[in-house]
């Protein structure tokens, strides 16, 4: 018998709200399914199982707020081979979303039951809920998938989860009845329940626990881990030339932005200087083999997140782009995976398109170093003693002393720039020949 715990999301994750459970007690689950829906100050993340088995019990209700470590399920192992066919999706295909303002959340009270799979689990709890007050109503991943297949217009369900959140019942019982009819909780169950607490959580509230996160994180960072920064000046001519001639060739939807050949190219200078790429855990460091670079992305609501494309090292440009484009566009429109949110190895910062000409970040704990890129300027540069202006970029490292040293970090530096000046091997092509 295993435990499944409420995991730890990142530095700024103390405490997580279940906000759906996507199994019930008896359920086949395989390695890597998503089985809940969790909500934290930051953002509401689809949570992975990692044991094949079966749900032998629930431990905590929707609607419950525990610290990160508590015990949320007991799952009974079992070999893949034993486990019913029609497992559950895996978590690459089912998104999360990032959290909305203006939810109006209602916190449940029920007591806590240990459900066996010899015995019927309980009723689900029947929240009160009040119309959001945002028109992007809160939906789990799930539920807005199978509205789509159902052809159920969102806007007219009403959610019985936490905040009003709209769940998969909610869906299956919106599609059973007339469209002019939309599903309302039933008056008659919620009186029979006791009386549970209210509250709004306005835009504010939410921006400003978000805020409190990343400032317990921060803080954290600075007091735990001795930085050391360096900085360098990085020739572009050579890259953004091979660009804009490789850019020539292709349509505008298949184009390749600047910024893939700055991943590309800290993801192979990590090989070189491994003590860049890992985690301080439990008073020593534990290096990662795979390489996924975390990218800072600035949420449309405020405040930061940092999801990693996963093992950029081996990606070509292509799929890079592809896997850059796709993940903005999730993070823009309130969608992310737990293995973004969790896996990063080594986190990106770039602001050149803000203006900022350098960039000197704070290491996410328990990552071990951050590179930052600045703006792309025009600068007087001397090559072979001739002096020209070129386009200039600042590069940066803040490194975690612990684990590396000027020397070491100024050799990561230098393969950065090394890469970035032989962009045909830096993307896998060759030179073509005269």
């Amino acid at each position: 018998m295993a435990e499944f715990l409420m995991p730890s999301l990142g530095a700024d994750m103390e405490v997580g709200t279940i906000l759906e459970w996507m199994v019930k007690v008896g359920d086949p689950i395989n390695r890597g399914d998503i089985i809940a829906v969790v909500d934290t100050e930051k953002a509401t993340i689809e949570v992975e199982v990692f044991q094949t088995g079966i749900v032998e019990a629930i431990l905590v209700p929707v609607g419950e707020k525990v610290p990160v470590g508590t015990a949320l399920a007991m799952i009974r192992e079992a070999a893949a081979a034993a486990i019913p066919a029609q497992p559950l999706r895996p978590a690459a295909a089912l998104p999360v979303m990032v959290p909305r303002p203006s939810i109006v959340s209602v916190t449940p009270t029920p007591a806590v039951e240990l459900v066996s799979a010899t015995k019927a689990p309980p009723s689900p709890p029947i929240f009160i809920t009040r119309p959001s007050m945002t028109h992007r109503p809160r939906i789990s991943p799930l539920a807005r998938r199978l509205a789509s297949e159902l052809h159920v217009d969102i806007a007219s369900v009403h959610g019985t989860g936490p905040g009003g959140a709209i769940g998969k019942s909610d869906i299956e019982r919106a599609a059973r009845m007339p469209a002019e009819a939309p599903a309302r909780p039933s008056t008659q169950l919620v009186e029979r329940r006791a009386p549970m607490a209210k509250s709004e959580v306005t835009p504010a509230d939410r921006q400003a626990a978000m805020r409190r996160a990343i400032a317990a994180a921060m803080s954290r960072s600075k007091h735990e881990i001795p930085h050391y920064y360096l900085g360098t000046s990085i020739d572009m001519s050579a890259a953004l030339a091979w660009l804009q001639a490789e850019n020539q060739r292709r349509s505008v939807t298949d184009r390749i932005l600047y910024s893939v050949l700055l991943l590309k190219a800290v993801a192979l200078a990590v090989r070189e200087v491994p003590e860049v790429n890992g985690f301080w855990i439990a008073n020593g460091i534990k290096l990662s083999q795979a390489v996924h670079v975390g990218l800072a992305i600035a949420l449309r609501q405020g405040g930061l997140i940092a999801p990693a494309i996963h093992d950029v090292d081996q990606k070509s440009i292509d799929e890079i782009m592809t896997s850059l484009r796709d993940l903005v566009k999730r993070v823009r429109l309130g969608v992310l995976r737990s293995s973004e949110v969790a896996d990063a190895t080594i986190t990106v910062s770039s602001l050149g398109e803000q203006g900022v000409e350098s960039v000197f970040g704070v290491i996410y704990p328990p990552q071990v170093a951050l590179v930052g890129f600045g703006k792309i300027v025009e600068r007087p540069w001397a090559v072979n003693g001739m002096l020209g202006v070129r386009p200039i970029m600042m590069a940066s490292l803040a490194g975690d002393h612990r684990v590396s040293d000027g020397h070491r970090g100024g050799l990561f530096l230098a393969a950065i720039n090394r890469l970035l000046q032989d962009p045909e091997k830096l993307c896998g092509t060759t030179k073509s020949k005269p």
